[in-house]
Order: structure tokens, then C-alpha cells, then sequence
């Protein structure tokens, strides 16, 4: 055993860290982060919520597009590399979202922001992360998407105070310089696992190409694919809509930013501990149960009045709700074969951002179509049940065929 090789499972806790710091910034304002910007952009251009949502759409269709394809650049070239161009594109598009005055202007800067800045970080970061582990893949999942749960408690609630103290083109000029400021040392410190190195000096990886379970690789993404698109409906209302949703119960900015800041740093603790569920019980249970929690709870957001009532429920539904994302992760990495599992990442959360635009976007619709949130909740409560009965579906066919094939086996 060589030096180098004792050495460098040991840098893998801080590729952990600089991916979920990293993680934190870049998705807390893609997925999110315009949530603090409702009401201010309204009340200077008048426009309404659905025209608003379509911003954070924009950028979720880039950064689920952008993901597949610098994921393979990535892979061909070099996942610090197209780190940087992720970090330094981000950056400089909410720098000059900060200038802009036409709707379309921020939808054409968020795409970009998504397709050649997050998309550059999200795919690449986490397949990375799953490079320098070979056990206790749940955990490490769960630690490193927990950085995005603190974001996007974090940088709602940071605009959001932005906001107040220097306005909204402030807050975003601000968020894009500490984009560049903190992203660029971060990116310097990502490198390949030991693994991918030995790889490249071999000529490539040999992997095998059979699937881990009894089902052909595609028909697996295929499955998660539609199963995540709803999941992810349901996920994305409280995160975009649950400001507006206090600030129209008659509470100051500050106040909303803070109950969505509590709710992300219970996910933080969620995600860890579903990603060691996930470990220990199976992925697709583990996920079924956070997208259950997620389900049942997400339509009681509008039985709520009073601030401190928020604050209670968003510490009950953010523990559950927060597992989602990793025991979708780990589902995917378990259920592909080592060689073909990044395009598989790649394609299973380019569904999962679609769905999240989709959500988004369909809770400002309905707002401005009715003058209240009750069908944007219910919509979600229905698309959540809808993953669930595909979940399960999966499932039950995965268990069946290993059933059926011990059968013949014996």
C-alpha cells in the first residue's frame, strides 16, 4: 500500500465539507432563494407571483438540463475544472440579475445561472462525493446535502435581511459577490478519489455493466424518474411559497425568512439521519417513508395563523421532508451499476429540478388564479400521494423479481 493511498481516504471528509458549503450557496439561491423576492419585485414592477415564480423556473429547467451535460464534462475532464465555470457563471449572473430591469432579463440570466453555473455544481459535486466512499454511502450523501439544506434555510432568510437593510438589487449584487468570494477557494479544493485516479492511469474504468438489481438500468430511471418529478411538485411549494404564504398572515419579511431558516436547519439533522436509515433499512424504504412524511403533512401549511404555530410544524415537517432528497440519492446510486450511475444521477435529478420548477411555478398560477394558496397545498398533497404509488410499485417489482429468481435459482 502506497503513501498516497493512506493518505487520501482521509481528504474525503474534506471533500464532504467543501461540497456541502458549496452546495449550500449555490443551491440555497437556485432551488429557493428567490422566495425573499416576491413581494419586493411585485412591489416595484407589479408583477404578479406566477410572472415571479417563472424566475426560479428558469433556473431549475437550466440547472436539471445543465446537470446531464456538465456532469459529462465533468467526467471527461475534470470535476474542479467545471466546478470553477459553475462558481464564476453563478456569480456573475446575480451580480447582473441585481441590474436588471425586464422580466425576461431575469429569466434569461437564472437559465444560464442553472444550465452552466449549479448545473456545473450539483451533478459533479455529489457524484464525486459517492467517488471517495465505498461504504456508509448514505451517510456521506446525507452529510453532503445537508450543506443544501442549510442553504436554503440560510439564503432566503440572509436576501431576506438583505432585502430590508439594502433592497433587492443589493441583496442579489451581495449574494453574487459572496458566490465568487467563498465558491472560488472552495472549487480549488475538490479533486478525484483515489479510485478515479488509478482509474485513469489504468486507461478508464473497468466496471461491470450488470445491473444491482433485477430490473434493466433504464427501466430503474425511468421509474425514479417519474416517481421523482412528483415528489418533487409536492417538495418545492413550501420552499417557494411558505414566505409569501406568512407575509400574507400579516408577518414582516424577516419573520418569514426566519420559520423557512428553522425548517432547513432540522433538515440538515433530517438528511444525515435518513442517509444512515437509508444505510440500514434500504434506500427505497427510506424513501418512501421521507416522501410519506412529506405528503402527509404538506396541505396543514394552511390550517396555520399564528407565527409561533409555524415555527412548531416546520420542526415536525422539515425532519421528514428533509430525507427526500437524500434516500432519492442513495436509491439511485444502489439501484444502477457503478458504470453507468453519474448519467443516471444526471438523468433522475433532471426530472427531480423539473418537478421542483413545475411546483414552483404552478403555486404563483394558482395564487393569482384564486387570490390564496389552498389549491397550490393541495395540488402538492396530490402529486406527493402520486410518487408514493410509484415508489411502492417499484418496490414491490424489485422484491418480487428476487423472489422469483431465488425461486428458479433453488
Amino acid at each position: 500500500m502506497t503513501p498516497v493511498t493512506e493518505i487520501e481516504p482521509a481528504y474525503r471528509w474534506i471533500i464532504i465539507v467543501a461540497t456541502a458549503l458549496m452546495l449550500a450557496i449555490s443551491m440555497g439561491m437556485m432551488v429557493n432563494g428567490i422566495s425573499s423576492f416576491f413581494i419586493p419585485l411585485h412591489d416595484e414592477f407589479g408583477w404578479q407571483r406566477g410572472d415571479v415564480s417563472l424566475i426560479n423556473f428558469s433556473g431549475l429547467i437550466g440547472l436539471a438540463v445543465g446537470g446531464i451535460f456538465m456532469g459529462r464534462l465533468a467526467d471527461r475532464t475534470s470535476t474542479r475544472r467545471v466546478c470553477m465555470i459553475g462558481v464564476i457563471v453563478l456569480g456573475l449572473c446575480l451580480v447582473a440579475a441585481g441590474q436588471a430591469d425586464a422580466v425576461w432579463q431575469f429569466y434569461v440570466l437564472f437559465f444560464i445561472a442553472g444550465f452552466l453555473g449549479a448545473g456545473a455544481l450539483f451533478a459533479p459535486l455529489i457524484a464525486n462525493v459517492g467517488a471517495w466512499f465505498k461504504s456508509s454511502v448514505g451517510l456521506a450523501l446525507g452529510i453532503a446535502s445537508a450543506g443544501q439544506a442549510l442553504g436554503q434555510g440560510a439564503v432566503p432568510f440572509g436576501t431576506a435581511v438583505l432585502i430590508s437593510e439594502i433592497g433587492w438589487r443589493g441583496a442579489l449584487t451581495t449574494m453574487g459577490f459572496i458566490t465568487l468570494g467563498v465558491l472560488i477557494p472552495l472549487a480549488m479544493l475538490i479533486r478525484k478519489s483515489p479510485a478515479q485516479l488509478a482509474a485513469s492511469a489504468a486507461g478508464g474504468p473497468a466496471e461491470d455493466d450488470e445491473s444491482p438489481v433485477p430490473l434493466p438500468t433504464n427501466t430503474v430511471v425511468i421509474w425514479l424518474s417519474s416517481a421523482v418529478i412528483f415528489c418533487c411538485i409536492c417538495m418545492s411549494v413550501p420552499l417557494m411559497h411558505l414566505v409569501p404564504l406568512i407575509q400574507d398572515r400579516g408577518f414582516p419579511l424577516e419573520d418569514a425568512g426566519s420559520v423557512i431558516l428553522l425548517m432547513m436547519i432540522v433538515a440538515i439533522f433530517g438528511r444525515i439521519v435518513f442517509g444512515k436509515i437509508a444505510d440500514m433499512v434500504g434506500a427505497l424504504r427510506a424513501y418512501w417513508i421521507a416522501s410519506c412524511w412529506q405528503t402527509v403533512l404538506v396541505f396543514f401549511f394552511m390550517q396555520i395563523e399564528s407565527l409561533t404555530s409555524f415555527y412548531v410544524f416546520v420542526v415536525i415537517y422539515g425532519f421528514g421532508y428533509a430525507g427526500v432528497m437524500t434516500t432519492l440519492l442513495v436509491s439511485t446510486s444502489v439501484l444502477t451499476p457503478l458504470s453507468r450511475r453519474a448519467s443516471a444521477l444526471g438523468i433522475v435529478t433532471l426530472f427531480g429540478w423539473l418537478g421542483h420548477a413545475i411546483g414552483g411555478y404552478q403555486g404563483g398560477y394558482f395564487f393569482d388564479l384564486t387570490g390564496n394558496y389552498t389549491l397550490t397545498y393541495a395540488n402538492a398533497a396530490i402529486a406527493g400521494i402520486i410518487n408514493l404509488v410509484i415508489v411502492g410499485s417499484l418496490y414491490t417489482t424489485i422484491n418480487r423479481r428476487k423472489k422469483v429468481a431465488l425461486a428458479l435459482a433453488e
